[in-house]
């Protein structure tokens, strides 16, 4: 008994068991053998392809132009150009004026987008109406309608004359106001209806309850009302600054040698100078940079669910 016992007592030293690889494999294929996977991938495949060849394929093929030396081999000698001397000066003035449309579109969207849920809904909708349908009208357009509305002559200088103002006329176009104003009318839209629309969902019975326990109007905007159109806000920011980034049309136009953006340094070195492995380098960057501003708006949904967690856990 006791000999069999001790046969049966399982070894200190024993190894574990191995792990159900041949299991998964075998799940696996099961899975695969299923019709309906087999239906589903197939039904999958022509958006895979079309990723591939319209998404995939062109950034892939840009990366290696931009790690293509003139004379053949790998080189890092477009990046590093990239932040050097005037291209660095021209990305750090991308940035400025694509911070500074993304603060002032912030402002004037959040301004404009509380005003009109107050509203009822009729002249919610008139009012929107009127914001969105300038963003069908060619960009061309509206941007020389702008040109024309802050020149030196232009409606603008001429009613500030008219009410003497200090200064009048003011110089509003080719330099980095004229190219601020330009770029944030065209990024308003997109403000205006990401924070109508987070600002419609705001449950205003929260906000009379702050009331009647006493909290006043900057309370209840800063503890109650403002954190729940905080995503809002961050969405609309990121996606203002990405958006403003990589713009062409209104800073070309309406700025000066002095705010000459990324995608106009790119149409200059592929139009003027043929240099297409700058360009790639460059273009390389903006999606760089688009990518930390993704990453960026994840950490601050991240933030901001850890800190509503622990308001409610206190």
């Amino acid at each position: 008994m006791a000999g069999s016992a001790l046969a049966t007592k399982p070894q200190p030293n024993s190894q574990p068991a191995p792990t159900a690889t041949p299991g998964r494999m075998s799940r696996l294929r099961r899975a695969l053998a299923e019709r309906r996977t087999r239906y589903g991938l197939l039904n999958a495949a022509p958006v895979v392809v079309y990723l591939l060849i319209l998404f995939v394929y062109p950034i892939f093929s840009t990366l290696l132009l931009s790690l293509k030396g003139e004379e053949g081999g790998w080189t890092l000698h477009w990046y590093a150009d990239a932040f050097q001397g005037a291209n660095l000066e021209i990305l750090l003035t991308t940035l400025r004026i694509s911070a500074e449309t993304s603060l002032l579109s912030l402002v004037i969207g959040f301004l404009l987008a509380n005003a009109v849920t107050r509203l009822k809904p009729l002249w919610a909708g008139l009012v929107m109406l009127v914001v969105i349908v300038p963003h069908f009208i060619s960009a061309l357009v509206r941007t020389y309608g702008w040109i024309i509305l802050l020149g030196e002559h232009g409606v603008v200088n001429n009613a500030l004359t008219d009410l003497h103002i200090p200064g009048a006329p003011f110089q509003l176009l080719y330099n980095e106001i004229g190219v601020v104003i330009g770029t944030t009318s065209v990024m308003l839209p997109y403000t205006v209806l990401l924070l109508y629309a987070v600002m419609r969902g705001v449950d205003r019975r929260l906000l009379a309850a702050a009331a009647s326990m006493g909290a006043g109007r900057i309370t209840i905007f800063r503890r109650v009302y403002l954190p729940l159109v905080a995503p809002g806000l961050v969405n609309a920011g990121v996606l203002c600054f990405i958006l403003c980034l990589g713009y062409y049309l209104t800073p070309a136009l309406m700025g000066g040698p002095k705010q000459t953006m990324v995608a106009s340094l790119i149409d200059d070195q592929v139009m003027k100078q043929n240099q297409w492995n700058g360009a790639s380098a460059l273009g390389i960057i903006l999606l760089l940079l688009t990518f930390a501003g993704l990453l960026l708006l994840r950490l601050l949904k991240s933030a901001g669910e850890a800190y509503r967690k622990r308001g409610t856990a206190s």
